[in-house]
């Protein structure tokens, strides 16, 4: 009999978590597994690269809470009050302070998703796929009926802020924790010790046949453009660092060199990156490409590869560019530290000043990018 397995993540927008799971998902035997996805949301450009065998479902529950869990308390107590639902303003207005005043989010948590059904269904394993987020590790801890339960956590919790007093209390429910990098475990015992026993490691899987094929498709990569380009890819946001990357080319063209940069990715950031670019008058330089579910032919072309950064646990697309055989300099997240070797199979910086120096050597001596290649 196959073992009834259900995994939960908010959407199947491109980013990394998302990447990560399909390529899990693809390594997972459809003969001993009967697979649910439930999402927050059902929707997301790598919803069709889910296999058909694998069954998804949106939480039926999550449209009526959302607006509690997005919006400020102002909000929600409008939201009650234009529904003429006075008694839940009091009770809500009661849990949210005992919440923010005890610093007690369980409680919270408890009060908002109080009418929410457990799951009919019984499963062998749940797992929290997108942790930690709030709402799905509380969803499969309290909510799921099932033998094993695992948290998958993603991200640096140094830099991912959480509550701790929740996920002491949350991840009691759990059988075990999966962090993605040795530092995001350490980090994640450095904040709750009490998880120490339950915590391993597992590294994001990369399809290496999948990605080295996606890398040959044909596309028109600024033809025209004969110098050095530089490609990052990663969701336009001040967490990725895109905006870092602005300057340094900038003093690159004044100290005279023929580059460009080439970013891959989509995000709320993008409209203050483009007033950011204008700035520096780099509109012909610095190119936004939007998202696109195959960026390896743009990392495939690319002279230098650059992880930008500010934290980030493990970082997927560090590691397609290793995978990818490229020079890379990456920022001083802990992932990189997994990852790269700095001087030996890539560089590792502190600040836009060591990027731009880093950059310069990798430009002026092509013997020191084969070198990073050779020992990638």
């Amino acid at each position: 009999m196959r073992q009834r397995v259900l995994f939960m993540l908010s959407s199947m927008r491109i980013g990394g978590v998302e990447k990560a799971f399909t390529s899990l998902l693809s390594e997972i035997p459809r003969n001993r597994y009967d697979v649910t996805v439930m999402l927050l949301e059902k929707r997301g450009e790598l919803l069709n690269l889910i296999p058909e065998w694998v069954h998804v479902v949106e939480a039926p529950w999550y449209k009526t809470i959302k607006p509690i869990i997005m919006g400020t308390p102002q909000q929600t107590i409008q939201l009650y009050r234009s529904k003429r639902r006075y008694a839940r303003i009091l009770s809500f207005i009661g849990y949210y302070l005992v919440s923010k005043h005890a610093n007690d989010r369980l409680a919270y948590y408890n009060y908002v998703m109080r009418d929410i059904e457990k799951e009919q269904d019984k499963y062998d394993i749940a797992v929290a796929y997108q942790g930690p987020t709030d709402i799905i590790d509380f969803y499969i801890a309290y909510k799921v009926e099932a033998a094993r339960k695992l948290s998958w956590v993603h991200f640096d919790v140094n830099h991912h802020v959480i509550n701790k007093r929740l996920y002491n209390k949350m991840y009691q429910e759990f059988d075990q924790l999966v962090a993605v990098s040795s530092a995001a475990k350490k980090s994640l015992v450095q904040l709750i010790p009490s998880v120490r026993n339950k915590v391993i490691v597992v590294e994001n899987i990369l399809s290496e046949k999948a990605i080295k094929e996606m890398a040959k498709a044909s596309i028109q990569f600024d033809p025209g453009f004969e110098g050095i380009k530089i490609v990052t890819v990663g969701r336009l946001s001040k967490e990725k660092g895109q905006d870092l990357l602005i300057p340094v080319l900038k003093k690159l063209q004044e100290e005279g060199y023929n580059a460009r940069w080439y970013c891959v990715g989509e995000g709320k950031a993008r409209i203050e990156y483009e007033s950011l670019i204008e700035s520096y008058q780099l509109s012909d330089d610095f190119i936004l490409l939007g998202s696109t579910l195959n960026p390896y032919p743009y990392i495939a072309e690319a002279d230098i590869y650059v992880q930008p950064s500010r934290h980030d646990s493990f970082c997927l697309t560090l590691a397609e560019a290793k995978l990818l055989k490229k020079p890379i300099v990456a920022t001083n997240f802990i992932g990189a530290y997994e990852q790269l070797v700095d001087g030996y199979n890539g560089f590792i910086v502190n600040n836009e000043k060591e990027l731009f120096n880093r950059l310069k050597q990798l430009i002026d001596n092509k013997e020191l990018r084969k070198k990073l290649i050779n020992n990638l």
